[in-house]
């Protein structure tokens, strides 16, 4: 929740990946230039910001949650926008980028957790982001390491998101009784 945060910035280095080495189109949506208001279910509609995202969010059917980690915790902003959203999860592939000293596996558990309950699916990896580590004094990648995850990550929302969310809607579709989204819708 700062300008050119390490998380926001690494993000920015997948979704540059994904445009460009897999010809997909990919948005950033920043939640520190739009704004949420504070989770209120009869506001959702009549908020210009709650609108845009909500198109976003139906548009897309892979996502990367990035977060720094906050006392173990996601971010508040972050937990707000999954608040907004279920139905529009589902069926969904997320992948996970937490910036923290600490390897941030709390934060991405608790956005899995998340997402989970709205029937997406998640990466069974994330990536952590050491600033100190990772990043030389201009927020550049120097890590050999940080960059093949973020490129691994790219590559496997990509591929499995696609495979994932093209079964799904093939299933909603379907008369088949005994699949997931049937079963979810």
């Amino acid at each position: 929740m700062r300008m050119n945060s390490f998380s926001t910035n690494a993000l920015r280095n997948v979704l540059e990946i994904i445009t460009a080495k897999y010809k997909t189109e990919a948005r950033l949506l920043n939640l520190f230039e739009t704004e949420l208001p504070i989770y209120r279910p009869r506001d959702r509609s009549e908020n210009e910001n709650v609108i845009k995202v909500t198109r976003d969010v139906n548009w897309a059917n892979v996502f990367v949650l990035a977060s720094p980690d906050y006392h173990g915790s996601m971010s508040g902003t972050m937990k707000n926008f999954l608040d907004f959203f279920w139905k529009e999860f589902s069926g969904k592939t997320f992948g996970y980028i937490v910036s923290s000293h600490e390897k941030g596996l709390t934060v991405m558990d608790q956005m899995r957790t998340a997402v989970r309950q709205c029937y997406a699916w998640s990466l069974p990896y994330g990536i952590s982001i050491n600033e100190s580590e990772d990043l030389d004094s201009n927020g550049q990648v120097v890590s050999k390491k940080l960059q093949s995850r973020m490129e691994m990550l790219a590559r496997d929302l990509v591929v499995y998101g696609g495979l994932i969310y093209w079964q799904f809607m093939k299933d909603k579709g379907s008369s088949e009784l005994n699949t997931f989204a049937h079963y979810y819708l």
